[in-house]
C-alpha cells in the first residue's frame, strides 16, 4: 500500500468536472498522487477489478457520494460511489494489518443530507461542499495538511487561488501540446498539473 497515493471516488459527469478538477489539484500540491479508474484505459481490464486494485494500493480515500439525483434516461440514481466507498472501508475492516491503516474522507453536498439515503453510515464524519469546489478545496486541503505533517504544505485558501490561476493558464498550456480541452484525459490534467505545481510551487 502507498502511504501517497489517494483514492479519487467521484462522479465523472461533465457538470461535476470543476470540483473534479480541484480534487486533483489539491492532492497534487498537497504532496500526494491523484488516482482514480481513468487512469487505466483497457478494454482487456474488467472495472471492478481495475477499482479493487487501486483501492488496494491508496492508503488514503477521498469520496463524493453528493450525485444522488435520478438519471434522465433510465430515471434511476448511479449508485458507483456508494459501492467503492463501500469497497475502501470494507478493506480497512477486513484487509488485515496494512489495509487496517486506511483513512478517508467522505464528502456530500450538504451536512447530514447523506442520512436519508446511505444511513449506515451515520458513525463517519462527513464534510459538506455545497457544490462550490473553493469549499472542497478548503475542506480537503486541511485533511490532507494533517496527513502529510509537512508545514511547508499550504492551506486550502492558498492552494485555491493556485488552483484558479492554474485553471486560467489552462488554455495556454493545451495549445502549446496541441489538445482541445474536449480531449483532456484525467492522466493529461494530472500531468498538466503537476508540471505546472512544480514550476510555480514556492
Amino acid at each position: 500500500m502507498r502511504k501517497r497515493d489517494v483514492f479519487i471516488n467521484c462522479p465523472f459527469s461533465k457538470d461535476y468536472q470543476p470540483l473534479f478538477q480541484a480534487t486533483v489539484f489539491t492532492v497534487l500540491r498537497s504532496g500526494f498522487v491523484p488516482r482514480c479508474a481513468l487512469e487505466v484505459d483497457d478494454g482487456s481490464d474488467n472495472r471492478f477489478d481495475k477499482i479493487c486494485r487501486i483501492v488496494a494500493e491508496c492508503k488514503l480515500g477521498v469520496h463524493d457520494i453528493s450525485k444522488t439525483e435520478l438519471d434522465s434516461k433510465s430515471r434511476l440514481p448511479r449508485f458507483n460511489m456508494p459501492l467503492e466507498l463501500g469497497l475502501f472501508l470494507a478493506a480497512k475492516k477486513f484487509g488485515g494489518s496494512k489495509q487496517s491503516r486506511k483513512k478517508c474522507l467522505i464528502f456530500d453536498r450538504e451536512l447530514y443530507r447523506y442520512q436519508k439515503y446511505m444511513s449506515d453510515i451515520s458513525g463517519q464524519d462527513i464534510h459538506a461542499h455545497s457544490g462550490i469546489p473553493s469549499r472542497l478545496v478548503a475542506e480537503l486541503a486541511a485533511w490532507l495538511r494533517a496527513e502529510t505533517k509537512d508545514p511547508k504544505v499550504p492551506g486550502g485558501v492558498a492552494i485555491n487561488k493556485e488552483f484558479l490561476k492554474f485553471e486560467k493558464q489552462l488554455p495556454l498550456l493545451l495549445k502549446a501540446i496541441k489538445l482541445a480541452r474536449a480531449e483532456l484525459t484525467f492522466l493529461d490534467y494530472r500531468k498538466l498539473a503537476e508540471n505546472w505545481i512544480t514550476v510555480n510551487q514556492r
